[in-house]
């Protein structure tokens, strides 16, 4: 039976099956969590004196046999189950008789199913902490490994300035700190327990809700019952929020790796490990999986502003519109961990081509740091010394063209930034990573 079902007429097929929707495949999720949820509840029944010793006994033996088999095999749930509460539930009226049915006492499937979501993800906030920890450390590692190796700094897509590979990886590590940092704030949201709550305007009974919080391992408790309610869609929408911007910054650096790994550029190489061919071009090997991190960094954008147009467009109270941010904060979680996890994995078939960088950098994007130079020698205002440094860089080619700059510009400041240009691009980067490197 459902858990809402009376003797009277019976819901049409098409109707429950819309309904229903998506809940009993996406319920498979927070089956093991929902079941950590009736424990805690049967046990405070117990406490404030609803529930003997002995029926909490039965229940939890009960209760503890469905976590152990879900462990090993999740529940293969129906349209007709409706939802894991209501699966849960019939397992323990099936198998305790009326005793089972006393389990709902006291709760609602709205706080039940708050509290299950929260328990899911608490833990999957975890882990992904734990996947961003894994990615720094590759990081960190690649970091070390290749500092001070040329690299070129683009701005508009056109070079910019001379940097490093260490400085590229660099701003992926501290926006993936800042990352981890904001997933924190959202556990902190998270961690609060809505059971107790019931449909949001509490029950008469004196539920210890404190006793199930510490029970449930929260860190605290969300005293308004009708708060609770209506923190469902918006913690999914902060949580959704903080996933989008840690794939937004995988994203953009998958950008990244895509251009420079191209032929036109070449200074990022990547192993065939994590590249795939074409079914055409026998040479062809595309970052397929590069590119598709960005896509999916679309995709959750997309559950974010599906989450939050669903959720503040509804009264105060639960609405049956909410059982929708179920699937996009859960597909939300885990298209991050397969994101996350496949990632790290590409990061050890990621190598640099030095030479690539040498060949394909102009002179010109060392114009700014000749400029510096030209202020710290003559003691110029930087605005003239830009001016100089571009009325000569604006006449440079390449070497073909440093004799005639030579007959145009005569005094000390142009023939030094002559010289400046005269250099190697090697001995040029040599000179600007140098510089930076002693900041």
């Amino acid at each position: 039976m459902k858990l809402w079902e009376r003797k009277e007429k019976k819901v049409l097929d098409s109707v429950e099956e819309f309904e229903v929707g998506k809940d009993y495949i996406y319920d498979r999720e927070i089956a093991l969590h929902d079941i950590k949820g009736s424990i805690a509840h049967v046990k405070m029944l117990n406490k404030i004196g609803i529930l003997s010793d002995e029926e909490v006994r039965k229940i939890v033996l009960e209760l503890e046999h469905l976590y152990e088999k879900f462990k090993k095999q999740p529940p293969a749930l129906s349209i007709s189950d409706e939802d894991i509460h209501t699966y849960i539930e019939n397992r323990l009226v099936s198998a305790l008789g009326e005793l089972g049915k006393k389990i709902h006492t006291g709760r609602s499937r709205n706080d039940q199913v708050i509290t299950a979501l929260r328990l899911y993800e608490k833990e999957k906030v975890s882990e992904l902490i734990e996947g961003i920890d894994r990615v720094l450390k590759k990081l960190v590692e690649m970091s070390k490994k290749f500092k001070g190796m040329p690299f070129i700094g683009y701005t508009h897509l056109r070079q910019a300035m001379p940097t490093t590979v260490d400085v590229w990886l660099g701003s992926l590590i501290e926006a993936l700190e800042d990352d981890r940092a904001l997933f924190r704030i959202t556990l902190d949201f998270i961690d609060r327990n809505p059971l107790g709550s019931s449909a949001g305007y509490g029950v008469p009974l004196n539920l210890d809700r404190e006793y199930t919080t510490k029970l449930l391992g929260f860190g605290k408790l969300i005293e308004n019952p009708l708060y609770c309610q209506n923190t469902r869609g918006k913690y999914e929408s902060i949580l959704i929020f903080a996933i989008a911007l840690l794939i937004g910054d995988l994203a953009r650096f998958s950008s990244d790796i895509v251009i420079f790994s191209s032929d036109e550029f070449g200074f990022v190489k990547l192993g065939e490990e994590i590249t795939t061919g074409s079914s055409i071009m026998p040479h062809k090997r595309n970052p397929d999986a590069f590119e598709l991190i960005r896509a999916k960094f679309k995709k959750i954008l997309g559950y974010l502003v599906s989450t939050m147009s669903i959720t503040f467009s509804v009264m105060s109270g639960y609405n049956k519109d909410l059982q929708e941010t179920k699937e996009t904060t859960i597909e939300s979680i885990k298209e991050a961990l397969k994101i996350l996890g496949v990632f790290e994995k590409m990061l050890d078939y990621i190598n640099f081509d030095e030479e690539a960088v040498y060949a394909k950098a102009s002179k010109k994007i060392f114009s700014a740091d000749i400029a510096f130079e030209i202020v710290k020698n003559f003691n110029l205002p930087f605005r003239e010394a830009y001016r100089k440094v571009s009325e000569i860089v604006d006449l440079y080619t390449d070497e073909s063209s440093l004799p005639l700059l030579r007959e145009k510009f005569s005094d000390s400041i142009s023939l030094k930034v002559i010289e400046f240009l005269s250099m190697d691009v090697r001995e040029l980067f040599r000179i600007c990573i140098d510089k930076r490197s002693k900041k």
